[in-house]
């Protein structure tokens, strides 16, 4: 299948350089998407972050490579792109327990992680409820914050608890029943840097759609025009189990691809059905990216 294809030759990429500096934007070239969906994907499908993998694999390789008598620790930390010996025998201790002058003494215990290979495991028990809308470009006014890559998972639930305690959760409310919005209607939660992947954070937006003239304390974002597919909530999954059926099940049999358009979690009012949705920008597999 052309996307196990191209995400396993994204990641054969990562493996060909794991002794240089990654080119994220390249893996993403491969796998045909954005920078933006290739590190989300990736952590989606994996349940690892791409950097974790990497620095993972890294630290494989430098345990077998000190099993060597030949090896020095300070040719080993450079060679896998440590600044130090002391950084390096750190990260390493972290990961195995043991230092890497360590490695060489009897019945010691080491960690491998091995190349990963992504696979295609379609159950078809629960239903994945989605539709397709075209919109036209439109504008959302919010919060942004920087989260850190790695820690993504706890930081945008700690900005949603925040946002709640201290009143932006209102404030947006307030400007959500304006007239004639264009955009998804609801509260918004926008993951947006075209540099995602290459950096060591990304901005993420709580916003809504509005045209309204930027409120105090808030940041615009304006969104394309494309083609969106939109899934919906259900009692049996949240916005977490949309984000990986649609990159493990939908995406790899819909005859779509990715859009470089950030993806949107749309979250509705309470009684309202469904009570969030996923926006997620697409093309027909093949079309030409704009530009």
């Amino acid at each position: 299948m052309d996307w196990l294809e191209r995400m396993n030759g994204a990641i054969g990429y990562i493996e060909d350089h794991l002794l240089e500096e990654i080119d994220y934007a390249e893996a993403a070239k491969i796998a045909c998407c954005s920078v933006h969906h290739f590190q989300r994907m990736f952590s989606f499908i994996t349940e690892v972050p791409l950097s974790e993998y990497v620095r993972r694999r890294r630290l494989t390789l430098a345990a077998f490579d000190l099993q060597s008598a030949e090896a020095k620790v300070i040719d080993i930390s450079l060679k896998y792109g440590y600044d130090s010996p002391e950084a390096f025998a750190r990260a390493f201790q972290n990961l195995h327990g043991v230092t890497p002058s360590a490695v060489r003494q009897a019945q010691v215990r080491l960690k491998a992680y091995p190349r990963m290979a992504i696979t295609l495991n379609i159950k078809g028990a629960i239903e994945l409820n989605y539709r397709i809308e075209r919109l036209e470009s439109f504008s959302t006014v919010g919060f942004k914050e920087r989260v850190h890559m790695d820690e993504a998972f706890e930081q945008i639930p700690g900005i949603w608890d925040n946002a709640h305690r201290n009143g932006r959760i209102d404030q947006l409310i307030k400007l959500l029943w304006e007239p004639e919005q264009r955009g998804p209607r609801g509260i918004l939660g926008i993951c947006a840097d075209g540099g995602f992947g290459t950096k060591d954070g990304f901005d993420y937006y709580l916003a809504i759609a509005s045209d309204t003239a930027l409120p105090e304390g808030m940041e615009r974002l304006n969104v394309p025009e494309g083609t969106w597919a939109v899934f919906e909530t259900s009692e049996d999954m949240d916005v977490q189990g949309i984000w990986k059926r649609l990159y493990t099940e939908w995406l790899p049999t819909s005859g779509y691809e990715l859009a470089d358009i950030p993806g949107i979690e749309c979250y509705h009012p309470p009684g309202h059905q469904p009570s969030a949705e996923v926006w997620i920008a697409v093309r027909k597999a093949g079309e030409r990216k704009n530009g």
